[in-house]
């Protein structure tokens, strides 16, 4: 009896209960990375790269197209806000038995999303200019990388992701046990 006090277990199975977490950790992790991709995969397809010219071996963005630098990051704030909401909403229903433990696996896997839709989009994407400068014939004509521009869009997904399992455990959930 004093055992059952001091030992915490998944009442179901009877395993420890980090344990039987696990399976659901894991769920929410792989949701997040396949979403992420999946992300940085659309984020690099919408984009059109602007262009920019090689004079004395620099790179130098068209004046006409300086917009779309900055476009790469409004995207990858639009896809990434759109991404992590439904992920996060996917994940609030597929695994909520243990809410607390969902809410630290989608915030993680957010990050996760995050990171990989960057790297994915940026991998995707045209390689960056400016050294390719140094080489590339007088007058030439080079599109741009895709990136973002400062580190405040990248919560955009982890944000969207709160927002969507908060609407599934507080909206979906209390009508569905009622």
């Amino acid at each position: 009896m004093p055992e059952q006090l001091t030992t915490s277990t998944d009442n179901t199975r009877g395993r420890p209960w980090l344990i039987g977490a696990l399976p659901e950790v894991g769920v929410v992790l792989a949701i997040f990375a396949i979403g992420g991709a999946l992300a940085g995969v659309v984020w690099e397809w919408i984009w059109t790269p602007p262009s920019g010219v090689v004079f004395r071996g620099e790179w130098l963005l068209d004046p006409e197209q300086a917009s779309g630098d900055f476009s790469a990051t409004g995207i990858y704030v639009v896809v990434a806000s759109i991404a992590g909401l439904l992920l996060g909403a996917l994940c609030g229903l597929v695994v909520h038995r243990r809410e607390l433990l969902t809410l630290a696996s989608v915030i993680a896997g957010a990050a996760l999303a995050a990171w990989l839709m960057l790297r994915v989009g940026q991998a995707l994407g045209p390689p960056d200019p400016r050294p390719l400068a140094a080489s590339a014939k007088e007058l030439s004509s080079l599109p741009s990388d895709l990136r973002v521009v400062g580190k405040s869009p990248l919560v955009a997904l982890p944000s969207g992701a709160l927002l969507g399992l908060i609407v599934v455990l507080f909206g979906l959930s209390r009508r569905s046990r009622h």
